[in-house]
């Protein structure tokens, strides 16, 4: 398959042990849009920071979100705080609105079967980049499961997807961080 034919929006992608240092390690990444010529862009999704909204937006507008948590989407443009909505329809799979106003986010964090998170910077390749990390083998890729919203979206979240791949791939969860210092 050449490059030209992967479309890959709508996928996870989770680190190899190669990504080990950083902030991709142990990453799990949705990739909210891809073309081979266009680029992707994508949200870490486990990698909270261990605060919520209101540590960064305590005005009386943001109330409503006060209590979302935070994540690292990713390296890129780290000083912008935005909201994203996920929800699962059993008939065509994972849904997600990226970069939603905070109105529509308090609008959203009322339906029933969303997932509102609010990002700190996202994930985002150039023409060319993330086909080229692929074929070095960076990166796994996996489609999202009806499970993925009710899992904690948390460091463990990379170990749970992986073990439920293959037994390879339990293999590469359950090995140490850092084998070579066993």
């Amino acid at each position: 398959m050449s490059d030209a034919q992967i479309e890959l929006t709508g996928n996870l992608l989770l680190a190899t042990p190669a990504l080990r240092d950083g902030i991709f390690d142990r990453s799990v990444i949705l990739l909210a849009d891809h073309s081979a010529d266009g680029g992707a862009f994508g949200l870490i999704l486990n990698q909270p920071t261990g605060h919520e909204v209101s540590h960064f937006l305590n005005k009386p507008e943001f109330e409503a979100l006060a209590r979302i948590p935070v994540h690292v989407g990713g390296p890129v443009s780290r000083e912008q705080l935005t909201f994203s909505a996920f929800w699962w329809n059993p008939k065509d799979g994972l849904h997600w609105q990226i970069r939603l106003p905070a109105a529509e986010a308090i609008q959203r964090t009322r339906q029933p079967g969303v997932l509102v998170r609010a990002f700190i910077g996202y994930s985002g390749w150039t023409e060319g980049q993330l086909e080229n990390e692929l074929r070095h083998q960076s990166w796994i890729t996996a489609k999202p499961g009806p499970n993925l919203l009710g899992k904690p979206h948390d460091q463990e979240l990379w170990a749970d997807i992986l073990k439920s791949m293959s037994p390879f791939h339990r293999l590469l969860a359950d090995a140490p961080a850092s084998p070579e210092l066993n």
